[in-house]
């Protein structure tokens, strides 16, 4: 004889389960196998359509938080229940609609994107740093290793105004990324490519093991201190064109391109300035960028000799994880790193080599 013993069902009051008053999704499935993910959608789908007193938010709780994570996955999205709906309705018919997210359907592994310089501000990361441990020290460990005149903690959660200068919105944006990637390797994430925009490329060649925390830490306090004790006065520029299509005069250079029709300039504040009222006239969309000096262009050339012999004394390896650069040559030398503050970002044709990737993940402020 045998005697099974399993724990009754429980029912959850609705006014438990913890999810704001107007969210809707998104209903997360898993199953064993293809078909079984269908049928299991085709078994949600039956058992919603006659209670509609069920709330979008539940059943998106209940689905997140009381079924195993198994190996063939689907995620419906929806603005409303009976967009929710719909998208089950479809899953259970095996049809293909963008409102359902498979995991087959999602080929050609995953990217990360390390984020720029500019996107800093104060109380970034603060709820990550108080919620997730794993985020906690990875951010303590690059704090507790950068050389700065202030903790840098206490900067990134505290003083905006001190984390506008250069010198501290490099390591701040450093130590932030880095965290939040060691917070998504602690949920599984493994990306195939990763790819950085400026300061990020620098916590791109760090996390794929070009270079040890030890010695980022400092090549980024190094990075950020020459950089930001270099004379004020220079300028960036946002504009709306293809890079083939701008006529740039002297004094002025190309700083990134991060779209076909998205590039910015930097240089000289009054070449900049004589450059942004033309374009404007010409019915250029362009937008002033709030900046202390003007990045990868002819005016950081000063600090260059400085950062190369920094830049030279640490060890590189090649890369565990691949990395596509932004600037030419071996991510894997120091002539990289010296080169890259002077030459553009080029962010847009780093993404548009990714090829087959299907899936890119932005690690940045949010």
């Amino acid at each position: 004889a045998h005697v099974i013993l399993e724990q009754a069902g429980v029912e959850v009051a609705e006014a438990e389960v913890p999810v704001g008053a107007g969210a809707a999704g998104p209903w997360v499935l898993s199953a064993r196998s293809r078909d079984a993910l269908v049928a299991q959608a085709g078994r949600l789908e039956a058992f919603l359509a006659g209670r509609p007193e069920v709330a979008a938010s539940a059943v998106a709780y209940s689905l997140a938080t009381g079924r195993a994570p198994l190996e063939h996955r689907a995620v419906v999205l929806g603005e409303d229940r009976d967009d929710l709906l719909a998208g089950v309705r479809a899953l259970a018919e095996d049809r293909g609609v963008p409102s359902v997210v498979r995991d087959e359907t999602m080929p050609g592994g995953l990217a990360l994107l390390f984020t720029g310089q500019g996107a800093q501000r104060a109380g970034m990361g603060r709820e990550l740093y108080e919620a997730f441990p794993v985020f906690a020290d990875a951010f303590d460990a690059v704090c507790a290793r950068v050389d700065l005149d202030r903790p840098l903690r206490d900067v990134v959660f505290e003083d905006a105004e001190e984390l506008d200068r250069t010198g501290y919105a490099q390591p701040a944006l450093f130590a932030v990324e880095v965290a939040l990637f060691r917070l998504v390797e602690s949920w599984g994430v493994t990306p195939d490519v990763l790819v950085g925009h400026s300061i990020g490329e620098l916590a791109a060649a760090h996390v794929a093991g070009v270079l040890s925390l030890d010695d980022a830490c400092a090549l980024v306090s190094a990075r950020g201190r020459l950089m930001g004790a270099l004379p004020e006065g220079g300028a960036m520029l946002a504009v709306e064109a293809a890079e083939d299509g701008l006529d740039l005069p002297e004094g002025v250079d190309l700083a990134a391109v991060n779209g076909p029709t998205s590039v910015t300039v930097s240089g000289d504040a009054e070449a900049i300035s004589a450059l942004e009222e033309r374009l404007r006239s010409e019915g250029v969309r362009v937008k002033r960028l709030a900046v202390s000096h003007a990045f990868h262009s002819h005016l950081m050339e000063p600090m260059l000799a400085e950062f190369a012999a920094v830049a030279e004394s640490l060890t590189y390896r090649a890369p565990t994880v691949p990395v596509v650069t932004t600037a030419p040559g071996d991510i894997a030398t120091p002539a990289y790193w010296v080169s890259q503050i002077r030459e553009p970002v080029r962010f847009a044709e780093a993404v548009a080599s990714l090829g087959g990737v299907r899936t890119a993940l932005e690690l940045g402020p949010a």
